[in-house]
């Protein structure tokens, strides 16, 4: 055995295997390197993408809930203005209608009033009449007189 030989022989063998790798193990493997970076790119993109997206919809549910809480006080004013004004109105019809039964209740009053002098009149005039009689009476019966005098003192 040749030491030369072995080397110049191992020498082709490796220089062949080495055009066989960059002829056709080379490319698939570059290749692969080159769509995974690609990929992993993609994916970068579409994190930071993600990321400001998602930025994006944090700041419009802020806002909307801002909203929100805008249009919720703006009911809950409004809710509590037509409660005060009910409240007002309720009370304006109570005192109305409280000055109304009032108005009312006089009106019985001074009709009673005028219906019990109307009879006090009538009684009056009757025991006038009683009176008068008699007076009458007694000034024609002297003893008579004394007697009705009697009476009336005793009924008082």
């Amino acid at each position: 055995m040749n030491i030369n030989m072995t080397l110049i022989g191992q020498t082709i063998a490796f220089a062949i295997f080495v055009w066989f790798c960059i002829k056709y193990v080379w490319p698939p493997l570059s290749q692969a390197l080159h769509e995974r970076q690609k990929r992993i790119a993609d994916g970068l993109d579409a994190a930071s993408r993600a990321s400001r997206d998602l930025e994006l919809a944090q700041e419009q549910a802020e806002q909307t809930l801002r909203e929100s809480k805008e249009q919720a006080s703006e009911i809950l004013e409004q809710a509590h203005k037509r409660s005060t004004q009910m409240i007002e109105e309720a009370r304006e019809q109570a005192r109305s209608e409280g000055e109304r039964l009032v108005a009312s209740a006089r009106a019985e009053i001074d009709q009673e009033v005028n219906r019990v002098k109307d009879e006090l009149r009538a009684q009056v005039a009757t025991l006038a009449l009683i009176g008068a009689e008699r007076v009458l009476e007694s000034s024609i019966d002297e003893k008579a007189h004394r007697e009705m005098l009697d009476k009336l003192a005793a009924e008082l």
